[in-house]
Formats: C-alpha cells, sequence, structure tokens
C-alpha cells in the first residue's frame, strides 16, 4: 500500500528507529511512547488488521511474537515482564490500518486494561 506510513518505514522512506527489521518483520521504537521502552512490532507485509488476515499470514503473525519477545530480551524487560497489545479496528482506537503489536515495559504496568 503506497501511502500506508508503516509500510513506507519499512522501506525506509520514513526515517525511523529500527531496532531490528528482517524479511517479515520488523521493529522499531513508537515516536510517542506510552513506557520506558515502546516500541511497535509490525509484517513487512501490509496487513490491514486482524479482520484483513488470512491464513497465508498465521506464520507472520506467529513472528510478531517471536520478534517481540527478543526485542524485550534486547531491551532488557523479558525478565521483569511487559504488554503486548494488538488494536484492531475503530472501536479499540486502530490509529494505522497496518496490524501492528505494541511492546510495552520498563517499568509497572498500571491495570486493570482498557
Amino acid at each position: 500500500m503506497t501511502d500506508c506510513l508503516f509500510c513506507k518505514i519499512i522501506k525506509k522512506e520514513i526515517p525511523s528507529e529500527i531496532l531490528f527489521q528482517d524479511e517479515t518483520i520488523t521493529v522499531f521504537k513508537d515516536i510517542n511512547p506510552a513506557a520506558p521502552v515502546h516500541l511497535l512490532v509490525i509484517p513487512n507485509k501490509h496487513i490491514p488488521s486482524v479482520r484483513g488476515m488470512d491464513e497465508s499470514d498465521e506464520i507472520i503473525l506467529g513472528k510478531l511474537f517471536s520478534g517481540a519477545k527478543a526485542a524485550a530480551e534486547k531491551m532488557g524487560i523479558a525478565e521483569t515482564g511487559y504488554r503486548l497489545i494488538i488494536n484492531n479496528g475503530p472501536d479499540a482506537h486502530q490509529e494505522i490500518s497496518h496490524i501492528h503489536m505494541h511492546l510495552l515495559g520498563g517499568g509497572n504496568m498500571m491495570h486493570p486494561m482498557g
């Protein structure tokens, strides 16, 4: 998708602090962090939302979780814990129509969610 912000970050058309990128996923720092560590883990393939995925995307989405695990380890928050969030659709305040996982950590998280 040519006008997708995340697709442009993946292609390095827009600068971002990318921590990891391979053929399947990209991990970068959120520009408006909601926690001391706030990363976005996204598939390089444009998938607009959970609703927009199909069976062939299951492996890609599994890589989001393994990428989040590796990123948490790299950032030193794997032992103390972190939160993973995927917003889906307007009621969940998904702001960019490219499926993405927020990885938040680096301090005690407030609860309950929502």
